[in-house]
């Protein structure tokens, strides 16, 4: 892991910068019906009202801002299941780049549209059957496009690393020092640079993962001390967080200052979107909610805890939603 460059606190300090003015800083949400359902004092960051629905605008405009205009000409190219796609196709239509997203063909029809809507080249593939490297390599041996990401490196990790340091700055405005803080995890760029944000300001804070159940692999991966895969054959309504396995730079963080990892099952993700919607006035798509889930269903100890956790985002279709509901 020595060998890797990772990022540091005044990486996150710098994606600050870059970001002023260009990144919405969402609300931290208290809920006084979380908070008798917990016995504690939870606090939601709405990174659901963040720019194209999610976190991933955070790290895909403070990568994209780096670059010199002959390769935002040559173009960019990413792999996402929604979020990071739209992150990175309205960070390159705000600062001129050319994008090209390859995306699962299964992934929610509106992550797609939006996706194109912000002017971005979409090219779809099966998930479980092709290879998307192999699909992109070609592009960029024929293109001499850029690939972006979507967590395993530095500037990533530090653009989402500043929804981290809003939140502790949120919290201590209110004299609050956090016990606990839940983090979605998919790859782990939003959970690794919330750690390094967080720890650098309140070292007794415990960091926690959340995923769901057969996409664990941060949960296993912290146990064995190594980077562990999922099956697969595992299936999940989580989109947005289902990754065969953690980023090498995340995890080399997350081993290192991560409490545990949580797990939620499906059923638990349903109720927490639909308690987001029914009590926060929230929508909040499966894997924007499995720090919810963990919450809600007792996966740490809440009671008189202060505990921050993330709703990473909010793009999910309306059929999702209605099972959601309807659990």
């Amino acid at each position: 892991m020595s060998s890797i460059a990772l990022p540091t606190y005044n990486d996150i300090c710098k994606a600050r910068e870059n970001l002023h003015e260009k990144a919405i800083y969402t609300p931290l949400i208290e809920s006084a019906e979380l908070n008798h359902v917990t016995g504690g004092r939870i606090f939601l960051k709405a990174e659901v009202l963040q720019h194209t629905g999610s976190f991933k605008f955070r790290g895909a405009y403070n990568f994209i801002c780096t670059l010199s205009q002959k390769q935002k000409e040559q173009g960019l190219l990413t792999f996402s299941s929604g979020n990071h796609a739209q992150g990175v196709a309205y960070a390159s239509k705000l600062l001129n780049a050319k994008a090209t997203i390859i995306m699962p063909s299964d992934a929610p029809e509106i992550k797609i549209e939006n996706t194109r809507s912000y002017g971005a080249k979409v090219i779809l593939y099966d998930r479980f059957n092709e290879d998307r490297e192999a699909i992109g390599a070609e592009i960029i041996n024929s293109t001499g496009a850029l690939l972006i990401p979507p967590y395993d490196h530095p500037l990533i990790i530090a653009g989402q690393g500043t929804c981290g340091t809003e939140i502790i700055e949120q919290l201590l405005d209110k004299g609050i020092i956090p016990d606990a803080m839940v983090s979605c995890f998919g790859g782990g760029g939003l959970t690794s640079g919330i750690a390094l944000a967080v720890k650098e300001k309140s070292k007794s804070t415990k960091i926690y993962s959340a995923e769901p159940l057969g996409f664990d692999d941060m949960s296993r991966s912290l146990e064995a001390g190594k980077r562990l895969s999922n099956d697969p054959k595992a299936r999940s309504i989580c989109d947005a967080v289902l990754t065969p396995t953690p980023g090498k730079i995340p995890f080399a963080l997350c081993n290192e200052l991560l409490e545990q990892g949580l797990v939620v099952t499906d059923e638990e993700v349903k109720a927490a979107v639909k308690f987001a919607f029914k009590t926060l006035k929230l929508v909040v798509e499966p894997g924007g909610a499995v720090a919810l889930a963990a919450v809600l269903h007792n996966k740490l100890s809440t009671k008189k805890k202060a505990i921050a956790l993330t709703l990473s985002g909010g793009n999910v279709d309306p059929s999702t939603f209605k099972i959601c509901l309807e659990s």
